[in-house]
């Protein structure tokens, strides 16, 4: 679904000159996309959230990342400028993932291109360690039941489970090694063009346990919207992938999984903060689909954590 853009501030002059309104396209988790046609040709112009971020934004880092990855042939977008507001991409066309196992190939090159990223030896200054997993999940119960969110029953039976969450998050021990990486390359943050993966959505990049990066990849292309038909073999193609890419495992353990679950917390948690105010806010997801990821949280993280064991007997 498009519409009008709503961008404001921006000199995009050095796109060329428009040759049809700029229009705002559907989606987005965190930031505002729209599509921009020009002379030049067609561009990408993400527009970040500067209001109510959960971690800082590094547009010098990520960019020159990016640039480092481009240049390698990692298939992308070519990244084009880059400020603390906006993010330029050259456009491209292709078909959007599903939440649903991809191919065993597609898999198998996922993997691979990880390997490519982690062998890049792109600089990173950033050596910041995030703090500890926010325990006012009481608290944000009693807001939802007060101001009568559609969750707040829900929540409120979870309150116990998110804050074991929390714990677990934590406590998790990581072995190491820790890479430079995407951080977050999930169907929804992927193209298939003639069957091939293109990695969209870089702006999450940084330092990362690298078992927590195959775990969460692995993880989120081998199962649909749930975790009732999790496809092992899919799992697996992402990891032989890596090592056919020239990338080594790390031991196995529940490490591959705490940063996959450690996110969902801290998003639906940032969700659950941006419901309660009840405020369209100008720059993020809309309000609808906050509530949307809320929910989805809700439910889901619970299931999750509970499935943990099973998640691990994946690893072989």
């Amino acid at each position: 679904m498009n519409g009008s853009s709503q961008l404001r501030g921006p000199d995009l002059s050095h796109l060329g000159t428009p040759i049809a309104p700029m229009t705002r396209m559907h989606g987005g988790f965190a930031n505002r996309m729209y599509r921009l046609d020009t002379d030049k040709g067609s561009f990408a112009v993400k527009e970040l959230n500067l209001v109510d971020r959960r971690r800082a934004y590094r547009a010098g880092d990520v960019f020159r990342f990016e640039q480092a990855a481009f240049a390698a042939g990692i298939p992308m977008p070519e990244p084009i400028s880059a400020s603390h507001q906006v993010l330029i991409h050259r456009w491209v066309d292709g078909r959007s993932m599903p939440e649903a196992p991809v191919s065993a190939p597609y898999a198998f090159e996922i993997g691979e291109i990880l390997a490519r990223i982690h062998s890049l030896g792109v600089e990173w200054t950033d050596r910041s360690v995030e703090g500890p997993s926010a325990r006012d999940w009481p608290d944000l119960a009693e807001r939802a039941a007060a101001t009568g969110q559609p969750w707040a029953d829900e929540l409120a039976s979870h309150v116990e489970t998110f804050l074991a969450i929390a714990h677990f998050v934590d406590t998790c021990e990581r072995p190491g090694p820790v890479v430079l990486t995407h951080r977050d390359i999930q169907p929804w943050n992927l193209l298939s063009r003639g069957g091939r993966p293109v990695v969209l959505d870089w702006e999450l990049s940084g330092m990362l346990d690298l078992a927590g990066e195959l775990g969460s990849t692995a993880l989120g292309l081998s199962k649909g919207p749930g975790f009732d038909d999790i496809e092992p073999t899919i799992f697996r193609s992402v990891l032989d992938g890596y090592v056919a890419g020239g990338g080594a495992l790390p031991p196995s353990g529940p490490s591959w999984f705490v940063f996959t679950i450690g996110g969902w917390l801290g998003h639906t948690r940032w969700n659950i903060i941006r419901c309660l105010a009840d405020v369209e806010a100008s720059t993020g997801p809309d309000l609808a689909l906050s509530h949307e990821v809320v929910r989805d949280g809700v439910r889901g993280l619970p299931d999750m954590f509970r499935r943990l064991p099973e998640f691990e007997a994946l690893l072989g």
